[in-house]
């Protein structure tokens, strides 16, 4: 590739008295400012390749140019289907250079109708996809007739109709840039103004069919700074990227406050499957030695599982070190460190000395540079945190949402209570409504709703969406909480979700649901559901195995309608467990655990749709699936948990 100078064309202008900064604008002064610093690792071989800054400001001119003399036009929208790679990150950049708009997919998405949706939906005119991921492109691209160009990433053996590889996009690139100027070639990334779209992000949604996110530059740019106010981060710091990059949590705070800053960022080391790219983390951890992982609580509960195990394996003694240190260290750092240690103060020395002898070890299982997790998804559950701050690598629980960049609050090193979402990004106004949308004072809870320049554009033709979500610039998120005393927002569960009893009291299921999971051994995965209904109800998927083993106990098996019979009883007194003379009651009021349950033939899954891409249960999905089961329980006979179907879904 030759040589690419550019312009010292001044990119930040003043508009109606508003700072133009796109991304395009954002990526100029990074390259700028860090040009020899490492942006991008990536292993396709043996190691970890570093490019820098300067390096992938070359790339991003090359594809941007090739995709100019493609006869990609300012506005046209651009599908990305690939892993966690350099050319994802590069992919899109060199879109904004030629004016396109990104529409990133998930490569989750397995059924040929939710992709094609997306790409009939969004008006995909160009898609940019993987090696891996083009078979399913091809099953369907005869019905995407306003798909004109396919560039596939890597090398293949033979190309279909419309298909393109990228190198030579990359030549075309090359000698477009030889006969113009590099005025020429920069005029379309300057002309773009901060109202201008830069992606549309589908969201899989937990309650509706997905609705396309529109983002614009001025969305992402402005979450950026307002997500730094959270968190130092300097150019010496390093991630491993280990979510998808369609996921907008990876996206901004994995990709963009990285680059922001002229720091790091590392992909997982793309596998030929997707398990095989997931076990490729635990080593890509090592070789990378991230100060900081984003994660999900599924990642998060898959991390403790396999510290857990290593300190098994190397016997009883080391495991009884590690439960007291994990013990003295948890009392010594508490829930927040907003409270006074006090005489907890007195534990320090030991904290020390666990610290060397067990906790550190464990931290070299991460690189032994990690500083903290954040965690964005589903809420993560408090045990789970202070397992973490126990070990020397505190999760803080962060919040957000697609339609707002995402991020609206996290907890952090400078401040954190562990079950609250943490302080709010600034500048961000934040106010907390009932169903009528009225303010709502201090300590009460209620629908979260936010305003600032983070608020997306609008969901993608869908202007019945869009008013019933911004209004007056105000993004209703669906999500409920409250403000504490202390300025930190506590997120509750799903504002849309709320369980609503006949008398018209609501209640939100999410802190039962998690509870149930987190202590029933014969439950999985459940939702509760109550629709002004006389009663609560369980929809829930058991876990078989550990159903099995106490079944043994008894001398029974589930191969049997006796055993079947029992294990659905086991599962019963489970809940029980949270009523009235169980060892887990007063947690929840009485009302609003469920009187009955329906066992589920099958775990809620991405594949199924019963769950989206941040591991969020898709309520809405389950609920339309087994509408015949919600309807039987609201009967005399569907009540009784000996019911043919339960004992079915056992079988």
């Amino acid at each position: 590739m030759h040589s690419i100078k550019p312009t010292g064309a001044k990119l930040l202008v003043k508009k109606n008295n508003f700072m133009k900064k796109t991304l395009v604008d954002l990526f100029e002064e990074s390259v700028r400012r860090f040009p020899n610093n490492t942006f991008l690792l990536e292993k396709t071989n043996k190691v970890f390749e570093p490019t820098t800054y300067k390096q992938v400001q070359e790339k991003v001119y090359q594809l941007g140019a090739g995709l100019q003399a493609l006869g990609v036009k300012k506005g046209d929208n651009m599908a990305l289907l690939s892993e966690g790679r350099n050319m994802w990150v590069i992919g899109e950049l060199a879109m904004f250079y030629a004016g396109a708009v990104n529409v990133p997919l998930s490569i989750k998405l397995e059924e040929s109708n939710d992709l094609m949706f997306r790409l009939i939906h969004g008006d995909v005119k160009y898609i940019m996809v993987s090696g891996n991921q083009l078979k399913k492109v091809r099953l369907i691209k005869d019905k995407l007739p306003a798909v004109e160009k396919i560039i596939v990433f890597d090398p293949q053996e033979t190309y279909e109709e419309r298909e393109i590889a990228l190198a030579e996009v990359q030549q075309m690139g090359d000698e477009w840039l030889k006969s113009h100027t590099m005025e020429e070639f920069l005029a379309v990334g300057q002309s773009l103004q901060n109202d201008d779209i830069a992606t549309i992000t589908y969201t899989s949604g937990t309650t509706a069919d997905p609705k396309g996110v529109v983002l614009t530059h001025r969305n992402y740019t402005s979450n950026v700074e307002q997500a730094r106010t959270l968190v130092n981060i300097d150019e010496t710091w390093r991630t491993l990227i280990i979510l998808p990059l369609d996921h907008c949590f990876a996206h901004v705070v994995g990709f963009y406050i990285m680059m922001a800053t002229g720091a790091t960022a590392a992909t997982v080391q793309v596998g030929r499957t997707g398990a095989e790219t997931l076990r490729n983390i635990p080593l890509n951890i090592k070789e990378v030695r991230p100060h900081f992982i984003l994660s999900v609580p599924s990642l998060a509960k898959t991390f403790k599982k396999n510290i857990e195990g290593t300190i098994k394996k190397k016997g009883a003694m080391t495991m009884r070190l590690f439960q007291w240190g994990m013990a003295i260290n948890q009392c010594y750092y508490g829930d927040s460190n907003l409270d006074s240690k006090g005489l907890r103060a007195c534990l320090k020395p030991l904290v020390w000395l666990f610290d060397k002898v067990i906790f550190s070890k464990v931290r070299e299982g991460f690189g032994g540079e990690i500083r903290f997790f954040i965690g964005g998804g589903a809420l993560l559950d408090k045990d789970l945190q202070k397992f973490y701050i126990g070990v020397g690598m505190p999760m803080f629980q962060g919040y957000g949402l697609s339609e707002a960049t995402p991020v609206i609050s996290s907890n952090g090193p400078d401040l954190y209570r562990f079950g609250s979402s943490g302080k709010l990004v600034k500048p961000i106004e934040v106010k907390i409504c009932d169903s009528e949308g009225k303010e709502l004072p201090t300590g009460e809870l209620g629908e979260i709703v936010v305003r600032g320049e983070n608020v997306m554009k609008g969901y993608w033709k869908n202007p019945e969406s869009t008013a019933d979500t911004v209004r007056d610039g105000w993004l209703y998120t669906g999500d409920l909480g409250y403000m504490s005393a202390e300025n930190l927002l506590y997120v509750k569960g799903r504002f849309k979700s709320l369980l609503i009893s006949s008398d018209g009291e609501k209640y939100s299921p999410e802190g039962i649901e998690e509870a149930f999971v987190e202590h029933l051994a014969t439950v999985d995965q459940v939702i509760l559901y109550n629709n002004q209904s006389p009663y609560t109800i369980a929809l829930l998927v058991p876990n078989k195995e550990n159903i099995r083993t106490r079944l043994k106990e008894q001398g029974l098996d589930l191969s049997t309608e006796e055993g079947r019979k029992a294990g659905v009883q086991l599962i019963d007194a489970d809940i029980a467990r949270f009523k009235k003379g169980g060892d887990l009651a007063e947690l929840f009021p009485d009302r609003w655990l469920p009187s009955t349950f329906a066992v589920l033939p099958e775990a809620f899954t991405e594949q199924n749709g019963m769950m989206n891409s941040t591991m969020k249960i898709v309520r809405g999905k389950i609920e339309k699936a087994y509408a015949d089961r919600i309807e039987a329980l609201y009967t005399a006979e569907g009540k009784g948990i000996l019911n043919a179907k339960n004992l079915e879904s056992l079988a």
